[in-house]
């Protein structure tokens, strides 16, 4: 197949199936290995980046996705009426931080770092689908492994965990002495 035909059946794939695809599905779908599909796809992604359309191609872990850039989202909700904007609160954001930077890790675990129960906040995140179960602990009753989702990956605008920004070791040890501080002074109270 020559080179157009190929990128033309990959927007076709991923414009029909509307989630990120896995690189191998697309590369069995165009009869070539992964490595020569994931040049292609990047090519394509750097003309769509060039060019001031209303698309673009996401990668998202090993999966790609054609999806509509940031800067026409409002005007899309004003077509779709139906806006998937999620207002995150400052607990939600906390265990999903602690899942990101952790994951996978079981609800034990978050509550163990946090210290309070977090039942409520991981069912929302699980609910928004920024979380998801990544597997089974191996361990008695088998707890429920958590993790990060492509739509986690989509609303952060990173194409995996490991782009994540990486916490200074300083901040760390602040954010330790400022929480000791805080235990302490209720300690007192």
């Amino acid at each position: 197949m020559e080179l157009k035909k190929i990128e033309a059946t990959i927007e076709a794939i991923l414009f029909a199936m509307g989630d990120a695809v896995e690189a191998d599905r697309i590369a069995a779908a165009i009869g070539h290995d992964r490595e020569t599909t994931r040049k292609i796809l990047h090519q394509m992604m750097d003309r769509y980046n060039r060019r001031t359309g209303g698309m673009e191609i996401l990668e998202l872990d090993d999966s790609f996705q054609l999806a509509t850039r940031r800067e026409h989202y409002e005007a899309l909700i004003k077509v779709a009426k139906q806006p998937k904007k999620y207002v995150l609160t400052d607990v939600q954001l906390e265990v999903l931080s602690i899942i990101a930077y952790k994951q996978p890790v079981t609800r034990q675990e978050v509550e163990k770092i946090r210290g309070v129960n977090s039942d409520h906040a991981l069912n929302r995140l699980v609910e928004y689908g920024l979380v998801g179960e990544a597997g089974r602990l191996d361990a008695p009753g088998r707890p429920i492994l958590f993790g990060t989702t492509e739509e986690f990956l989509r609303n952060f605008g990173v194409r995996s965990a490991e782009e994540l920004p990486v916490i200074q070791p300083e901040l760390v040890e602040e954010m330790k002495s400022q929480a000791e501080e805080e235990v302490q002074l209720k300690l007192n109270l």
